[in-house]
């Protein structure tokens, strides 16, 4: 049984010794204040010595018993605990008070002999004390556990999210340079003016989605950027419109959150659609309540009611879960035609 007392341990020992002294000292003030003095020194006395047994029984007893395996074992154990406390409550009390009074510390204001009466008196006196102990220190402990807990909860959600931005924006990145691949490949005369968007964007993915927040303003440029880029690659019989209504640009949401859907709708929408493509964007922020649609041309698949989510789809709907607790993420195909829709509400952000 060789434990090392943490120094967090003692310390709320001796945050509920000093609770427990403290209300032992307010009973005698008020129903012994001619005596309070001599009184005070007893509870005093008292309560290192109930201190001392609770952290024997707390922090090292009870361990050594519950690391001991079979029934049998622990039952020994456990009665050998009971009757080594019962003399710890009666004669070992009545041995720390002989010993205070010896030291001139404790002043006895009864018979000094050990009687049934006596004995009896110190049990009940010492039980509630170690009751008392235990059911604070377990309280305080159980809140620390489940504090930590929760801490340790946060601290994987948050590495998971780190891990979901890290998937996303090379998601990101790897569809961008196969854009500009694609007008190299052809000696396209827009390939440098495309290097020239990725730049930008590029800029913003190293210096601003390293934060927790940024404006809508700043989100909405980069989707422009994003959207400019991708043009490129097609004549005017891609038709893109893009609108918006939001009450206050400088509103914050986490950095390329809403790029997976346009993403979405540019790779495996227009790029697959044969006729004539088409992207209808709409974003409104109105009393904190987001608004993203995308609807974008797309072929009808054999089975049109299936919808598999690609992994930008699937990373954003895991990073709304870790965000957000009031959102609505729904998708449709229907007719040649994928449609997206986020609601959020902004407030309820984690």
């Amino acid at each position: 049984m060789q434990k090392k007392l943490h120094i967090k341990n003692l310390k709320l020992y001796l945050s509920i010794a000093a609770i427990y002294c403290g209300l032992a000292l307010l009973s005698d003030l008020l129903s012994n204040a001619k005596t309070f003095n001599t009184r005070a020194a007893n509870d005093i006395w008292r309560t290192i010595y109930i201190t001392s047994i609770c952290i024997l029984l707390y922090e090292y007893i009870v361990p050594y018993i519950r690391k001991k395996k079979g029934f049998l074992k622990k039952f020994i154990l456990g009665l050998f605990t009971l009757l080594l406390y019962i003399f710890f409550f009666t004669l070992g009390s009545y041995g720390w008070r002989g010993f205070g009074i010896t030291l001139h510390i404790f002043t006895p204001f009864g018979s000094n002999d050990i009687s049934y009466e006596g004995a009896s008196e110190q049990f009940g006196y010492n039980l509630f004390s170690v009751i008392f102990f235990g059911l604070i220190a377990h309280t305080y402990n159980h809140q620390q556990l489940r504090r930590r807990a929760q801490q340790l909860q946060i601290e994987k959600q948050a590495a998971e999210l780190n891990y979901l931005k890290s998937q996303t924006n090379p998601h990101f990145l790897f569809n961008t340079l196969n854009n500009i691949y694609s007008l190299a490949r052809d000696k396209s005369d827009l390939a440098p003016e495309s290097i020239l968007r990725l730049s930008k964007i590029l800029r913003y993915m190293l210096y601003e989605t390293a934060g927790t927040y940024v404006a809508i303003e700043q989100e909405l440029k980069i989707i422009d950027d994003y959207i400019a880029l991708e043009q490129l690659r097609y004549d005017d019989s891609l038709n893109i419109s893009i609108n918006h209504n939001i009450e206050n640009m400088k509103q914050s949401l986490p950095p390329l959150l809403l790029m997976p859907l346009v993403e979405n709708a540019f790779k495996h929408g227009v790029s697959e659609t044969r006729g004539e493509p088409f992207i209808d964007i709409h974003l409104s922020v109105n009393n904190r309540q987001l608004l993203f649609q995308v609807r974008n041309s797309s072929e009808i698949s054999d089975d049109a009611n299936l919808i598999k989510e690609n992994i930008g789809l699937s990373n954003l709907r895991r990073q709304l879960e870790l965000l957000y607790t009031d959102y609505k993420l729904t998708i449709e195909q229907k007719q040649s035609v994928f449609s997206a829709a986020l609601h959020i509400n902004l407030a309820s952000h984690v």
